[in-house]
C-alpha cells in the first residue's frame, strides 16, 4: 500500500484491476476543508490518461512490478522472442508492447522487460544503440559536420537522419528515445 502523500512522478499503483503510473501530482491544501492530492495517471497497458483526486493520506495498493533483464534472440513472425538470462525461458512479445523503440531492436540486444502478474507491460531499451548503416546517399568530398543531414537506413530497417559525411557500412550511435543521431562509433 502507498499513501497518496507519497506519490511521486513514476510511481505505479493498482486501480480497477490495472496498473497506473503517476505522470503528475499536486498536493493541494485549501484554506477551508481537508487537503487532497490531484493526480494525472497513465494506464500502463492501454496508454490512456485520466485525472483523479485522492484525499490526503488515502492509501491505494502499489503495483508490484518485476523488472527482468532479457536478451532478444530472434523474431518469430511479427513477435519478438526474448530470453531471460537467468532462467533461459523464452517470452514472445508483440511489437505493440515495445512502443516506438521497436525500430531499434536487434539480435542479442539486452533489454529490461517490466512484468506485472506475469504479464509483459513494457520493454525498456537502452538509451542508445550502435547500428550499421545499410543504405544512404554517398558522401561527397567537402561535406562537413555542420552542412546538413540526409536520411539513412540502418540494419534494423529504421530511418535515421545523419550528417552528410556518413556513408554505407559505418556504425553509428542512435538515441532510442527520439531516433536522433549521436555520433559515429569506431
Amino acid at each position: 500500500m502507498i499513501s497518496s502523500n507519497d506519490f511521486r512522478t513514476g510511481s505505479t499503483i493498482e486501480l480497477d484491476g490495472s496498473v497506473w503510473r503517476v505522470v503528475e501530482f499536486l498536493h493541494v491544501k485549501p484554506g477551508k476543508g481537508s487537503a487532497f492530492v490531484r493526480t494525472k495517471l497513465k494506464n500502463v497497458q492501454s496508454g490512456s490518461v485520466v485525472e483523479k483526486t485522492f484525499r490526503a493520506g488515502e492509501t491505494v495498493p502499489s503495483a508490484n512490478l518485476e523488472k527482468r533483464k532479457m536478451q532478444h534472440t530472434y523474431k518469430d513472425g511479427e513477435d519478438y522472442v526474448f530470453m531471460d538470462m537467468e532462467t533461459y525461458e523464452e517470452t514472445m512479445i508483440p511489437p505493440s508492447k515495445m512502443g516506438d523503440g521497436v525500430k531499434y531492436v536487434k539480435e542479442e540486444m539486452d533489454v529490461n522487460v517490466l512484468f506485472w502478474n506475469e504479464q509483459v507491460l513494457e520493454v525498456e531499451l537502452p538509451t542508445s544503440v550502435i547500428l550499421e548503416i545499410t543504405d544512404t546517399d554517398p558522401g561527397v568530398k567537402g561535406d562537413t559536420a555542420t552542412g546538413g543531414t540526409k536520411p539513412a537506413i540502418v540494419e534494423t530497417g529504421a530511418q535515421v537522419m545523419v550528417p552528410l559525411f556518413v556513408s554505407i557500412g559505418e556504425k553509428i550511435k542512435v538515441d532510442t528515445r527520439d531516433g536522433s543521431y549521436l555520433g559515429r562509433e569506431n
